[in-house]
């Protein structure tokens, strides 16, 4: 027995040292904010039965890991018993990572009801995972919290039902530093997670919450949105052409999610704004910019610039360069800039409509920030129409 009990700890501890490689460093998987709701509700319903306290629970996450993690500040009484759990996210540079969650589990007559109390926030926007006035306490861990309570009773033989009130101290403080307060989620933080785990530099998290912008925005009965490629793209939107930047997000390297969850939620008319830096690989229909996925900014300037007549000095020159705004120099010292963006913005256009179907409207306005052609280097043919749509 003994033997079989040190098999599984072992077991455990490997599945919590689960790592990603990122950027050529072997990083450390944590859990989510849903997997320390579960844990702390099936914990506290744990010591409800055995009426005593518990220093730690077992817990399968969505995807299959298995998880024993340490039960903190364990309180029971007649009718009900509470603990926390503190959230690991790992090597993930994640804002709630070291919070508390806490769950309060009281026995009720039939059902489980699962709310949010301090430091969860409730719902006040359509278009996100759960009802208006609810608590945001996505779907995955109100079914992790469930199961892990019909696990529990069919244990114990209980045929009752559950109070579940889940609180995160501090967690209206953290909220500010999220993107809550502007996807119309008030008074703390969400319960989230879809597999349980938090991955190091989480490509998946951060196209998940693109994803809900779009959803939310989507609800407001918006048939328009702007996507912008970064800060610089926002920058520029309000300061040189003078846009309004709403309704619009901010999609970063993910333009491929942008686009296709913008198409999903029926929004016919999408313009995207953004540096030369990042556009510039829609030119060989790389969607998704981060340079994980590859470079090419300087193999597709090399061959737009073949096309547009450069002679090869010239197309030496360039294939020495390191950054787009070096290539864009020496466009402009030779006077090839004008015609080289022109075809470039061709494939972009090409590239898009292979993507888009044909009655979903978008544009594209690409600029530099610097040097002598600092401005708009290129626009989609439809761009000055669907700029008039955010002119303040």
């Amino acid at each position: 027995m003994f033997n079989i009990l040190c098999l599984k700890f072992i077991f455990w501890g490997l599945q919590m040292e689960d790592k990603r490689l990122v950027n050529q460093k072997l990083l450390r998987c944590g859990y989510t904010t849903g997997t320390c709701a579960a844990a702390a509700s099936k914990a506290a319903t744990i010591m409800l039965f055995k009426k005593e306290m518990v220093d730690s629970v077992f817990i399968q996450t969505p995807n299959q890991t298995n998880l024993n993690i340490d039960v903190l500040n364990p309180q029971l009484r007649e009718n009900s018993a509470s603990c926390s759990i503190q959230k690991d996210s790992g090597d993930d540079p994640d804002i709630t990572n070291g919070i508390l969650v806490s769950a309060t589990v009281t026995l009720t007559d039939s059902d489980i009801v699962i709310e949010g109390g301090k430091g969860v926030g409730k719902v006040t926007k359509p278009g996100l995972d759960q009802p208006v006035g609810q608590s945001a306490i996505n779907s995955v861990p109100r079914k992790m919290i469930k199961d892990s309570l019909i696990e529990v009773s069919k244990e114990f033989d209980y045929g009752g039902g559950f109070h579940v009130l889940i609180s995160v101290p501090n967690g209206e403080e953290i909220a500010k530093k999220t993107f809550n307060p502007e996807l119309g989620i008030v008074g703390g933080i969400s319960i989230l997670g879809t597999t349980g785990i938090v991955e190091p530099m989480s490509a998946k998290a951060l196209a998940d919450s693109i994803k809900v912008e779009i959803s939310v925005i989507a609800a407001e009965n918006n048939s328009k949105i702007l996507i912008f490629l970064g800060n610089f793209g926002k920058k520029f939107a309000e300061e040189d052409l003078h846009l309004s930047t709403k309704p619009g997000i901010m999609c970063s390297n993910f333009i491929d999610v942008a686009l296709d969850s913008s198409v999903e939620q029926g929004f016919k008319k999408i313009l995207l704004i953004g540096h030369i830096g990042k556009l510039v690989k829609l030119g060989i229909a790389m969607f998704n910019t981060h340079s994980h996925n590859g470079d090419g900014r300087i193999e597709t300037l090399l061959s737009c610039a073949v096309e547009s007549g450069a002679d090869l000095d010239t197309l030496r020159d360039i294939q020495k360069c390191v950054t787009t705004n070096a290539v864009l120099d020496i466009l402009w010292e030779r006077d090839l800039l004008e015609n080289t963006m022109n075809i470039l913005k061709d494939r972009i256009e090409h590239n898009i409509k292979r993507r888009i179907p044909s009655e979903i409207e978008v544009g594209f306005i690409c600029f530099a920030n610097s040097g002598n052609y600092e401005g708009v280097l290129f626009e989609s043919d439809n761009a000055y129409q669907l700029k008039s749509l955010w002119e303040n």
